[in-house]
Parts: structure tokens; sequence; C-alpha cells
């Protein structure tokens, strides 16, 4: 069950630690799932509860406290041998029994670092454990101790991050093939989902963003599902998933023949993103990207018609985070360097309610020592479905 190799997890966590010494940390406690994930293959759905693991900085072993529906998913799919588990109640306070392995670990009194950043800590959880260790130890947020670490993949990462661009292509053309007028949304994205299986991939569980019509210019998911008609736009906003690595891709289609109008924003937007790719360098900041972004489109006069920002890294995530992985974000102003190994999804979005029209453009790079390698096969496009 396990995608790396032992010596990948040794690897990452012999690297948190050290990070942890060097704030002058004792312990992490993480609460989010990509950091299990990341650091133990750790793979469940179970983060929606009270759940945290506890890596020290010295070398004694990770424990990981969670509920009883998840002890076999923690032995078949993580290298974590220590696991404990609180049972559901009604006056159960989870962090008690978190704080008495704490304390097990010789941790009264000490600094202890804490994901907050994560939607597997609830307002309530956080509230819960922080009431319950006051005064006992020392809180930090620690939020990115493990986060910017993951923000640079190694070469065994890097091939599930190839691998999910390739699914997204797979989606891509299959919702092209599928696309004409009197085709709902529901059959473009069971076209899309299953390419993606067919290919070993992932379905993530949030549902993809496929809008037509009137909610083409939509950039978040809704319920519901509605026919297309002939002279409408379609955009699709598909990450091909693979060992819950992403890789993004946007494309918009024009059902039935393009209009000449849509055909001029194509171009302006494809030159964004070609603009915006060739910004992304090794040792450069990634702010960058956005500069080149934001200079197209406001030379062509659409400053308000544009995003604010041109991307976002993406990696290993679990629900809700979806596709964006951030920090890093692609604003005019990060001053983040960007570093071989990270992988960043960069987008060109246009939406203009005046006239109803819209162009998505975007996908996945992988940053190198020389430069940039783009994930895709597929090249820009506006897509007519006849």
């Amino acid at each position: 069950m396990f995608h790396f190799p032992q010596s990948e997890f040794d690897t990452r966590i012999r690297n948190v630690r050290a990070e942890l010494a060097k704030r002058e940390l004792d312990a992490l406690l993480i609460f989010a799932q990509e950091s299990h994930y990341y650091l133990t293959g750790y793979d469940t759905g179970g983060y929606k509860f009270f759940q945290c693991a506890v890596l020290t900085t010295d070398s004694s072993p990770v424990t990981l406290m969670t509920r009883r529906p998840d002890l076999h998913q923690a032995r078949l799919t993580s290298t974590i041998k220590d696991i404990r588990i609180w049972f559901d109640g009604e006056e159960v306070n989870p962090a008690e029994q978190l704080k008495a392995i704490l304390a097990e670990k010789g941790l009264k009194g000490k600094r202890l670092g804490v994901e907050l950043a994560t939607h597997g800590l609830t307002a309530a959880n956080w509230e819960m454990l922080r009431t319950t260790l006051e005064g006992w130890c020392i809180l930090v947020d620690a939020s990115s101790v493990v986060h910017l670490q993951r923000a640079v993949k190694s070469e065994l990462e890097l091939m599930f991050v190839r691998r999910a661009a390739e699914l997204a292509d797979d989606a891509i053309v299959a919702v092209r093939e599928t696309a004409r007028p009197g085709v709902h949304e529901s059959q473009l994205e069971a076209a899309a989902g299953t390419a993606v299986l067919r290919g070993g991939g992932d379905i993530t569980i949030a549902k993809v963003i496929l809008s037509s019509g009137p909610n083409a210019m939509m950039t978040r998911a809704s319920t519901g599902s509605r026919m297309l008609n002939e002279g409408e736009q379609l955009t699709c906003e598909w990450a091909g998933i693979h060992r819950r690595y992403h890789a993004g891709m946007f494309r918009t289609f024009a059902i039935g023949k393009a209009k000449p109008e849509h055909r001029t924003l194509f171009q302006i937007t494809n030159e964004s993103l070609q603009a915006m790719t060739e910004a992304a360098k090794p040792g450069e900041p990634i702010g960058n990207i956005d500069r080149e972004h934001r200079r197209v489109f406001d030379d062509a006069g659409y400053s308000k018609e544009r995003q604010s920002t041109a991307g976002y890294s993406v990696g290993a995530t679990f629900p809700p985070r979806g596709l964006p992985d951030y920090p890093p974000l692609l604003y005019a102003d990060n001053p983040m360097i960007a570093e071989p190994g990270m992988t960043l999804f960069l987008h060109a979005v246009f939406s203009d309610e005046k006239t109803g029209s819209a162009m998505m453009l975007g996908h996945t790079i992988i940053i190198t020592a020389n430069g940039r390698e783009v994930l895709t096969r597929l090249k820009p496009e506006y897509y007519e479905c006849c």
C-alpha cells in the first residue's frame, strides 16, 4: 500500500526534525492530512474528526491518535507503528488523551508546534486543544514546517505529477469528444471521470467545475447539470490526480461554431499564459509570473476582467483543499524564489459579465534547473464542439 520507499519517508521526517530544531520546537502536532500522507503515507478521510500525529524533535517513533474506524487504515497505509485510539462519547475530550501521550513523551512545559492552517483542525477542536493544554506547555503555530518542504518535490513525487498531467489531458480530450449541443454537463463529467479511472487515476470527492452557457464565467462548482446549447461556451477546470498528486488543466470550449470575438479573447488569454510560462524560472521570484499575467491582460484593456492571481502550487492534497496546495500563491508581489522541483499550476482566466464571455487556459509546470517543463501534450486551443 506504500507509494514511496521507507528511505523517502525517513528523509522527509529527518528534514522536518531539523526544521523543528531550528525553530526551537520540541515536537510537532500534525493535524493536516497532507502532512500525514507526506511523512508516513497515511491515507484516510478520518481527518474530519479529531486526529493528531505527534512527531518529536528527537528520534522517538511517531505516535498517531485517531478514532477506531481509522485503525486498520493507519496500519495498512502508513509507516506508523504506535497507534492510539480514542472512543466517541457524550463527555469525551480527545485532547485530554492527547495530553497524556504528550506527557509520556516528556513534553510538559515544552514548545510544541501545531498545524493550524488546515481543514484537519477545526476551530472547535483547536479551542478544545488550546484550553486543555493551556499553562501545561507552549503552543506555537508551525503550519509551514511541513508545507514548505512539500513545495519542492522529489523525483519520485514528480513521476506522480507527470502521470496526473497525462490523465488531465485524457479528461480534456474526453470532454472535447463528448461535448456538443444537446448533451448534458453530467455526461461530460462522466466521460472525463471514466478516462481518468481507466488510466489508473483518482477522482476527486469534490464536484469538478464544468460550467456552460450563463454559468461559463463561474470559477466554483455548483450542483445540478444543464444541457449545452448551440452558440454557448463551456469552461472546464479539471485536475488529473494520481496517488493524490494533482496536475491542473483549464480549457474553454465553443459549443457549435466559435464566435470571432471569443477567438480574439482566446488569443489574448493564450498570450498571457505563454508569458507567464516564460517568466517561471529557477532563482527568480514567483511573483514575476503574475506580473506577466497582469501585463498582457492590462495592456489589452482587460484589467477588470482578469483574476488577481495567476495560479498556485499543486501537490498531494485532500478534500476540501482540492487542486490548490498553496502557499505559494502566484500573486504579483510574492518574493518566494522558484526552486527546481516546484510544481505550479498557471492559469489565465477572463470573465466579462457585460458580454457574458469567458476564456480559461491553464497548465501545470515543473520548475527545472534551467527553466520549466510544461506538463501537457495538448496545444492551447479554443475547441469547437459540433
